[in-house]
């Protein structure tokens, strides 16, 4: 019999860290320097460590990503990718700043939007950033196949720390997306305020990422498929359980809805109506924010 993991979202306060010691813990520090912790997946790890073993997680599963998220999620995150896209119906001008966007599923289907809808891409142009360099070359080998040039004047491909776009200048991009990527991050805040810094005024933040089902039965059978299938699925396609474990208690470990959408308003952003939309029960959620 498979119970449910009984688990501990991430709140406001802790905004993906902990600080050791304080109040007396038994982890208090004496001294003057508090050691700071954060989550990687179920773990408790330094702060400095979250970034090497994230990457070494999708260094190790670069090459069979884009295969294991359709086997994971019965091809349903394609649909979910495609509904991402045409909520931000981008123009022949739309600027967009793919975050975590290694392997291109976002990018292609951005240019791909754009060229069916306005019968050409017009200036629109994408760039492709994230901090793992093997899962941009998975990215930069498929845009070949996706009818796109690895140095088109459309889609450009760049290694970077969604934390610290310190090379982008204020007020560059028009959109600003980021899929199943920003959950992986050591500070949640902090990327946040980065991409309001990057978008241009009336700029558009949008984050796809799993969610909180809030539905007992739905959730009792997602849990189950979570911790006993993915990481089954991910020795037998990949031969590397660990990393999809990690995979799936990072997305326990994520903030459920409404804390996140508070954190993209603490950010700066303009939030609409509830500011999210949930998909498929509350399994995936968009997100969505303006800055003024």
């Amino acid at each position: 019999m498979v119970t449910r993991r009984s688990v501990q979202t991430g709140t406001t306060q802790d905004k993906c860290h902990l600080e050791a010691g304080g109040n007396g813990g038994p982890n208090a520090d004496t001294g003057s320097h508090q050691e700071k912790l954060t989550h990687f997946g179920f773990k408790t790890v330094n702060e400095e460590e979250k970034e090497s073993l994230v990457g070494r997680v999708f260094a190790n599963v670069a090459d069979k990503y884009d295969l294991m998220n359709d086997l994971m999620s019965g091809g349903v995150h394609r649909l979910w990718k495609d509904h991402f896209i045409r909520t931000l119906a981008p123009s022949p001008t739309t600027k967009l700043l793919d975050v975590a966007g290694g392997t291109g599923d976002i990018a292609f289907r951005f240019l791909d939007y754009v060229k069916t809808a306005n019968g050409g891409l017009g200036n629109a142009s994408v760039t492709v950033l994230d901090i793992n360099p093997s899962m941009l070359e998975v990215g930069k080998k498929r845009a070949a196949t996706n009818g796109y040039s690895t140095d088109s004047d459309h889609i450009s491909w760049r290694v970077g720390n969604a934390e610290n776009l310190e090379s982008i200048p204020d007020n560059t991009y028009d959109a600003y997306t980021i899929a199943f990527g920003i959950r992986n991050c050591t500070h949640i805040d902090r990327v946040l305020k980065e991409a309001h810094r990057v978008l241009k005024p009336g700029g558009r933040f949008m984050c796809l990422e799993f969610g909180k089902v809030e539905t007992p039965i739905i959730s009792n059978l997602y849990d189950i498929f979570s911790f006993e299938i993915i990481p089954t699925i991910g020795q037998a396609v990949a031969n590397d359980r660990e990393s999809y474990q990690y995979l799936v208690e990072s997305i326990r470990k994520f903030p459920p809805q409404p804390v996140f959408r508070d954190m993209i308003r603490s950010a700066g952003f303009l939030v609409v109506g509830p500011g999210w939309e949930d998909l498929t029960f509350g399994v995936a959620a968009l997100h969505s924010g303006y800055k003024l």
